[in-house]
């Protein structure tokens, strides 16, 4: 089982490594291309835009055997980034954007498909540990990646950056092909069943994810109450907002190794409702006129959304039959990250009317869902055995 988890760890520190590498190179390279902010900024979109077919794209999973389609998945991935080296002019930027939209639907597929995996590979008592640990290790990659995949694509051009992009599936194919798994037929009479039908269904399961939609949906609204408070009010320079990034990227690194501890002791439930005021703690603290307590407010935030994702996420896989994980998977990833795209242009318009309001609405929120969650789940069962 070590060795599984080694592997699994593994494949989250190569595929946040890459991913966010290319991600940030795609951006820069649409923006030599044409010139456009816009069109750079679109890059993004194509990345996050297939994750509203989860529920969908979920079935997949369920249907088809689970490793070989995460195998197949990863070496098509490598396969199609290779065609961005035939990209030298403007007129091939749809390409990019192609491979782009194309990455995003192997990101939700193979998220659902480790999401349906880990309980076949690990003992149930280690999958919040094991999903802590693989949460800190893409929040580590966030940190280092995107200067890497700029310092690359600024010294030699983006051709490594593809290359590079290119050979880590590869890498992430073959770790899944290393993995020790227990296979499990699904059962043919469920597979009726859609993602959403699925998830509602199964209350230990969809209180924990909503919890967590609610407060990663919060972090959408509010970016820009960040950014306008850090300018306006603090009257300091845009490019302190990296200085929030990396405490909150080390806030989020220290949550998840702490995750797993916390939910060996408490339920799922109750950890999404702990990370949720968490969360709260550190909107309130980053809407104080105080350079310092935005950098408290950012490492608390940072700490939070990964209790209460990791709690989605492991609720799903202790709390859902094995023929349903993947489309539960998959859904429960589009109901925790789709309100980010709602929240992100909402704040924006709400910081008009108060460059922190948005902070404010946002602890208010989630404090009050973390409250409503824990009144009506007052006696929850831990998820793991801590034995």
């Amino acid at each position: 089982m070590r060795r599984n988890a080694f592997l699994l760890v593994l494949i989250s520190i190569l595929s946040g490594f890459g991913s966010t590498a290319m991600s940030i190179a795609a951006g820069l390279w649409v923006l030599d291309l044409t010139g456009s902010v816009s069109f750079a900024a679109l890059t993004a979109v194509c990345l996050y835009l297939p994750t509203f077919a989860g529920p969908w794209l979920g079935v997949l999973v369920d249907r088809l055997p689970r490793r070989p389609l995460l195998i197949g998945a990863d070496l098509a991935l490598g396969g199609v980034l290779l065609t961005l080296l035939t990209v030298h002019s403007a007129g091939g930027v749809w390409l990019i954007f192609a491979v782009l939209l194309f990455r995003g639907v192997v990101y939700v597929v193979s998220d659902a498909g480790e999401t349906a995996i880990l309980p076949s590979a690990l003992p149930k008592a280690m999958l919040g540990d094991v999903n802590g640990w693989r949460s800190s290790a893409q929040e580590g990659m966030k940190l280092v990646a995107p200067l890497a995949g700029a310092a690359l694509y600024a010294w030699r051009g983006v051709a490594p950056v593809i290359l590079m992009s290119a050979a880590i599936p590869l890498l992430t194919a073959a770790c899944y092909a290393a993995l020790r798994v227990t296979s499990v037929i699904g059962e043919a009479t469920a597979r009726h069943k859609g993602g959403l039908t699925a998830l509602f269904r199964i209350p230990e399961v969809r209180t924990p994810v909503v919890v967590a939609g609610i407060a990663i949906g919060m972090s959408g609204l509010c970016n820009a109450a960040v950014l306008a408070h850090l300018v306006r009010d603090l009257s300091l320079p845009s490019t302190y907002l990296g200085f929030l990034a990396t405490a909150q990227g080390a806030g989020s690194i220290a949550g998840g190794l702490i995750v797993g501890r916390l939910l060996a002791r408490g339920s799922p439930v109750a950890v999404a409702a702990y990370g949720s005021l968490v969360f709260a703690a550190g909107c309130l603290s980053s809407s104080l006129p105080w350079w310092p307590a935005m950098i408290t407010g950012s490492v608390l935030i940072g700490v939070g959304l990964p209790w209460a994702l990791i709690a989605g996420i492991t609720a799903v896989q202790t709390s859902t039959p094995d023929h349903l994980l993947g489309r539960v998977g998959a859904t429960s990833t589009t109901v925790m990250f789709g309100p980010v795209a709602l929240g992100i242009p909402l704040g924006s318009v709400l910081i008009h009317l108060g460059t922190v309001l948005p902070l404010w609405i946002a602890a208010a929120v989630t404090v009050t869902a973390a409250v409503l969650v824990r009144r009506r789940h007052p006696a929850a069962q831990p998820a793991v055995s801590s034995r």
